[in-house]
């Protein structure tokens, strides 16, 4: 056995033995934002249920209450990790360096995760006192309740429009970015001047923003006088607006799916005497098309976002609803009901993106 080889345990327990201790500074900085949390929740919950409308006074408080009560309770690591590094202390005196390294890690985690639960309760502190500001003034300009329910009913009719705005060119969408794709990678000189014509359309409806290619259509296509497009309204000049815009986005993405398959399968498809378009249709496309649906999807979501947009050419969704009531209340609360109502049907639809991406991968790693 060589030297070096023998050496290297002693090294090791060396690099163990003589390894920083931080879970001294994560505890401390565990109690400072734990210490934080606490204080700032309680002189909350004691103030500003004084300064709220009666009706709310209760209410209010006892939600705040709960809030101290919450920050208290996410002191409980801090006494974990206090105890852990105790036991790395007594360990480190009996020479049990493993041990001492296991309780100092302990410790070190506990801190850390003290400051990660006090540090939201703390946030949420803070964004309750700056609602409170300038005697509710923020509250009262972004977040009047009743407000909030009186306007939901109109706004929800508006919406509605979103919701068949988006349906739709998301249905037109997938057909013709498939399209655009397709003639994006045509193969041979004869489809030179195709794919010529599929990659300046991609690069000018990405380069131009959503709302300008919506007042175009919107405002232009009548204007034009064009026989059946002049015609049809500000509903179908949105649905048609958006195809477009979000064709050159989700095109780009079919693309990356179809090149993601391996060219073997290409091969072995036409070795069987399947032409180009069959070899598309049977082999190629249903692979890529099931590879790309997370990012199919984060377009859709981006796509429903930018419905809003349609209030520039007049039409009478969520958004225009909520501008025509904040004009009449001098208010904006009916605009926070719209974010809401956004909010409402984005995030089931990220965390479904968020589950079939984590299946992939489980795919991934176990193939």
């Amino acid at each position: 056995m060589s030297l070096s080889s023998a050496t290297q345990p002693v090294r090791i327990r060396e690099r163990i033995t003589s390894e920083r201790d931080t879970s001294g500074t994560a505890l401390l900085v565990g109690g400072l934002v734990w210490a934080l949390a606490v204080a700032a929740t309680a002189l909350t919950a004691i103030s500003l249920p004084q300064a709220a409308s009666p009706g709310w006074q209760v209410g209010i408080a006892a939600v705040l209450w709960i809030l101290v009560a919450l920050a208290l309770v996410s002191g409980y690591p801090l006494v974990q990790g206090l105890q852990a590094r105790t036991r790395a202390a007594a360990a480190k005196r009996a020479g049990d360096d493993t041990g001492a390294r296991a309780a100092r890690h302990r410790a070190r985690q506990s801190g850390w995760i003290a400051a990660g639960f006090a540090l939201p309760i703390l946030l949420l502190t803070v964004f309750a006192q700056f609602l409170a500001a300038n005697d509710h003034a923020v509250q009262t300009t972004f977040f009047d309740v009743p407000f909030m329910l009186q306007s939901l009913k109109d706004i929800a009719i508006g919406f509605w429009q979103n919701v068949q705005i988006a349906v739709l060119a998301e249905i037109l969408v997938l057909v013709w970015a498939m399209v655009i794709a397709l003639a994006r990678i045509l193969p041979g000189r004869a489809g030179r001047p195709i794919r010529w014509l599929a990659t300046a359309y991609i690069d000018a409806f990405r380069a131009v923003p959503s709302i300008i290619v919506i007042y175009l259509v919107g405002f232009g296509l009548p204007l034009a006088g064009i026989p059946f497009f002049s015609e049809l309204g500000p509903f179908w000049s949105s649905v048609l607006a958006l195809t477009l815009t979000y064709g050159a986005y989700v095109a780009e993405v079919y693309r990356s799916g179809i090149d993601s398959i391996h060219w073997s399968q290409v091969a072995a498809a036409r070795s069987l005497g399947l032409s180009y378009g069959k070899t598309m249709r049977f082999v190629v496309v249903p692979q890529a098309v099931r590879r790309v649906l997370p990012p199919l999807l984060n377009d859709f979501i981006g796509l429903q976002k930018d419905t809003a947009l349609v209030t520039i050419i007049g039409m009478v969704d969520a958004f225009t609803q909520a501008k025509i009531l904040s004009s009449n209340y001098f208010n904006l609360s009916s605009v926070t009901v719209v974010a809401i109502l956004f909010i409402i049907i984005t995030i089931p639809q990220t965390r479904f993106v968020d589950r079939l991406i984590e299946r992939d991968n489980r795919a991934k790693t176990r193939g």
